[in-house]
């Protein structure tokens, strides 16, 4: 939709840098990278790095690459310390000399080094333990699908456990990017015969590498301008589109249970609106993928404060019926819900076409973002956006 947009946009004979795509998340960046590439729309990283340029993403790759060839230096080098493991200064251009002795990969160098009795006890240890670090993931990858591959070496190599014991929205967001490189390797495109000669990893190692060398474009360039809601703070542009209005996303989930950043949430999305011009849109996914499962979402309150008559609405076309806010209210107050013409009861058994048959057993919300929970007999468990959700009573 937003891509679409934006070529409507530019099409009117709009300048590309008069648009600006806005996020919460900075790992909401890489679908939008990815598309703008594919259609061909020069955009830039306002401020910030491109996803496949940024630290804890190049740190990833460096783990798939060494598993993938034990020749990489430039992997070596960069995760070899990384999380850190005692492997010191010294110890590292101890690998790096006897390498460029014996014209040897620093892999092959560090096997050599600890087979022989040159290193103190301490720093030979630490360069075994990498080693079988590394030899331990390989034995992992086999056999399983790219994005199993790229979850193992995330959790494994220890990555994402460091980022998780540091605190701040700066290590959130690095957990974020990881657990975003999961979906990359997921939606990437595997052609055996356009990649002839390597396989997924290796294919997905090739693409990242072109994803970070190109693409964006410079900053005298007519470009569409995608960037994080802090960094768009004293910016304004003719048509902003501000994405990922969804419930745990925008709201943040952290900012959830207190009222004090809940609010600072509420100003970030203002700041978000204002900094449009002349047109605003306002998007969000009715599925999203995070952590490797695909949930039903419900629209982040901040929509529902906006008054109706500000609001054009439009909708993709999905599987799922198009209801209006008023056609999804649910009745918090009694038994029954009304959606629709359909009455649905509060203990009452429906049907959904994907998890089967249920029981209802909880209401939340009203409106666009009313969100019902049913327990399932195969599936458990699910909370479901009323509106799409096509319950039938039984």
């Amino acid at each position: 939709f937003v891509i679409e947009q934006l070529q409507d946009w530019v099409g009117q004979g709009h300048r590309r840098d008069s648009a600006a795509v806005l996020y919460r998340s900075n790992a909401q960046s890489r679908v939008f990278e990815e598309l703008l590439l594919d259609a061909g729309i020069p955009y830039r990283v306002y401020g910030g790095l491109r996803f496949f340029e940024r630290a804890e993403i190049k740190d990833a790759l460096a783990y798939l690459r060494l598993a993938y060839s034990h020749d990489s230096d430039t992997a070596f080098e960069r995760i070899v310390n990384t999380p850190t493991r005692g492997v010191g200064a010294r110890t590292l251009e101890a690998v790096r000399m006897t390498g460029r002795v014996e014209g040897l990969s620093l892999w092959k160098a560090t096997v050599q080094l600890v087979q022989s009795d040159t290193l103190p006890k301490r720093a030979r240890s630490a360069l075994q333990n990498f080693l079988e670090l590394i030899n331990a993931l390989v034995n992992q990858l086999t056999d399983l699908k790219l994005s199993e591959q790229v979850s193992v070496i995330i959790s494994h190599s220890g990555l994402i456990d460091h980022y998780r014991k540091e605190r701040g929205e700066r290590a959130e967001t690095r957990v974020e990017n990881l657990e975003e490189l999961v979906n990359a390797a997921r939606h990437f495109s595997f052609d055996p015969i356009e990649h002839e000669g390597q396989d997924a990893l290796g294919a997905f190692l090739s693409h990242a590498a072109l994803e970070a060398g190109e693409g964006q474009a410079e900053e005298w360039e007519d470009c569409v301008q995608l960037m994080s809601l802090h960094m768009a703070k004293g910016l304004e542009f003719p048509v902003v589109f501000l994405t990922g209005l969804e419930e745990n996303l925008f709201p943040h989930q952290r900012s959830l249970g207190e009222s004090g950043q809940l609010e600072e949430e509420r100003r970030l999305c203002y700041v978000g609106m204002t900094r449009a011009m002349q047109r605003l849109y306002l998007t969000w996914a009715e599925v999203r993928r995070l952590h490797g499962r695909e949930y039903y979402t419900t629209a982040s309150r901040f929509l529902s404060e906006i008054p109706e008559e500000l609001i054009t609405e439009v909708r993709a076309v999905t599987a799922y019926p198009t209801l209006s806010a008023s056609s999804a209210m649910a009745a918090n107050s009694g038994d029954n819900i009304m959606l629709g013409t359909t009455e649905l009861r509060l203990g009452g058994a429906v049907r959904h076409a994907k998890f089967g048959d249920g029981t209802l057993v909880k209401v939340e919300g009203q409106g666009a973002s009313a969100r019902v929970q049913v327990n399932f007999e195969k599936e458990g468990n699910k909370w479901l956006v009323l509106a799409y959700a096509s319950l039938q009573p039984l």
